[in-house]
């Protein structure tokens, strides 16, 4: 306690450790306001966002959300079941070009869904709710390798069954839709994310996609039984899309669409991340940086250690202090700065008609308490290297060519392979930005997750895990030397 009360006593009457670290958290904030975007007529998974500003459906988990494809519907009450057998599907040269049979809560972009669907490449997959995937039987569709699809509704819930033959099923997955209403929309659906589209990728994290890919499946034997009503009827849920449509021969169907269901991602095309609020933290990390290699060759420089070692000979208890006290002002005072920082980048985006993806709770916890605990490990790493090598220039220099340079290399100006920038981001402490990657990687969405569009190779807590392990490893050795 003496030793903590020592060096809090220190950091608060020096005037220039105080003002840089209000430096930091001012940095923090007014850096990530200095950007400003605005949306222009750019494609996003097959949905057009306007010039006038962005816009994407919200899911029914609040996740912003793709919902474009060509629709074949009739009424389904609270029993029923359809069942299609799919006998051919173009486009397959996009992986995650789907089709199949759906039962949707209504026709608004964003209500809740169940499918079962054969894939590009990935089999026959049943998805709910656009987040969630599920296997079935794998393989390409084709007419000598047909597919049959089935889905029961009871109630609230939806089971999704698959075969090969028509006569043997088996049950894909059962889930349950909050919500879904006593009379939903149920059908035959055909979409093309088009990512196997050219997508060029700009040093400022900017693409565009090229023109529409579309996918015509065949469906033989299409039956809609029980609580149905009403006769077939096409709707496209991408707005008027050329080529879209479906043309019916008794029980065969043939639809043309595009678009997809799936997960919105933030790559590049016109979604913005809310971690683009937070690029001010590379201001604020070189303040702190700065103050925390002070913060211990000052003491070296004027002389001042010896006395500091006379009051409390324990080396390593010394510099246990100086971390505790320097990783706690730090954090309290990234803390708040973050949140300031979302706040007002958030505000700057949106009046630039910029859609920021929305994110639950615990994750926007996640992104300012990792905000701040980045800054703070960078400062106790910063003042470790200092204690190392004595020499203020040299430790600040050392760790800002630790974390800042390999990001920078990785990821704004992409200068790097990205295998190297991904193994940069794994190991250097660099990877502690992954914190701040605010929605996840999903399985069956193809999009360009790179650092440059907020997504990294280590998850948000092993990325910092590995900041964390080289500023104890420093302090170990520091702790050692003489």
């Amino acid at each position: 306690m003496t030793a903590l009360l020592a060096e809090w006593t220190k950091f608060r009457t020096v005037r220039g450790w105080v003002v840089g670290m209000i430096v930091a958290a001012l940095m923090v904030i007014g850096v990530g306001l200095l950007g400003h975007s605005k949306c222009g007529g750019v494609v996003v998974n097959g949905t057009t966002i306007s010039d006038s500003g962005c816009s994407s459906p919200l899911g029914p988990g609040g996740e912003a959300v793709t919902d474009s494809f060509y629709f074949v519907r009739q009424p389904l009450g609270e029993t029923g079941t359809i069942t299609a057998q799919v006998t051919s599907m173009t486009g397959t040269a996009e992986p995650w070009s789907k089709a199949g049979i759906i039962v949707k809560a209504s026709l608004t972009q964003g209500s809740a869904y169940a499918a079962m669907m054969v894939t590009g490449g990935h089999g026959v997959r049943m998805q709910w709710d656009f987040t969630q995937d599920l296997p079935g039987l794998a393989g390409t569709v084709s007419a000598a390798s047909p597919r049959w699809l089935r889905l029961a509704r009871s109630g609230q819930t939806l089971t999704g069954y698959d075969s090969a033959d028509g006569t043997h099923w088996t049950r894909v997955g059962t889930v349950t839709l909050a919500g879904l209403p006593a009379t939903a929309q149920a059908g035959l659906f055909a979409a093309n994310p088009g990512t196997s589209a050219a997508a060029s990728q700009s040093l400022t994290g900017g693409s565009s996609r090229g023109g529409i890919t579309q996918s015509t499946a065949t469906f033989d034997d299409v039956a809609l039984a029980g609580d149905a009503s009403g006769s077939w009827t096409g709707t496209d849920l991408n707005g008027p899309t050329p080529g879209d449509g479906y043309h019916q021969s008794g029980a065969r169907f043939t639809l043309t669409g595009t678009g997809d269901i799936a997960p919105a991602v933030t790559d590049g095309t016109g979604v913005a991340s809310a971690a683009q609020a937070l690029i001010g933290t590379f201001a604020g990390l070189i303040a702190v940086i700065v103050v925390g290699a002070s913060f211990i060759t000052a003491e070296y420089r004027r002389g001042l250690i010896d006395v500091t070692l006379t009051a409390i000979p324990d080396r390593g208890r010394v510099l246990a202090a100086k971390a505790a006290v320097l990783g706690a002002l730090t954090f309290t005072a990234g803390l708040p700065a973050a949140y300031v920082a979302l706040l007002l980048g958030e505000w700057r985006l949106r009046s630039g008609g910029v859609f920021i993806a929305p994110v639950p709770v615990l994750t926007e916890v996640r992104l300012l308490a990792g905000t701040a605990a980045l800054l703070a490990l960078a400062a106790v790493l910063a003042l470790a290297v200092g204690a190392l090598t004595r020499r203020g220039a040299i430790a600040v220099t050392t760790v800002i060519v630790l974390i800042v340079v390999p990001y920078f290399f990785a990821s704004p100006l992409a200068v790097l392979p990205a295998s190297v920038g991904n193994w940069l981001l794994r190991v250097t402490p660099a990877a502690a930005f992954a914190i701040q990657q605010p929605y996840p990687k999903y399985s069956q969405v193809l999009a360009a997750y790179t650092p440059q569009n907020g997504y990294y190779p280590l998850a948000p807590w092993l990325g910092l895990a590995v900041l964390a392990a080289w500023t104890a490893v420093a302090l170990a050795l520091a702790g050692r030397s003489t």
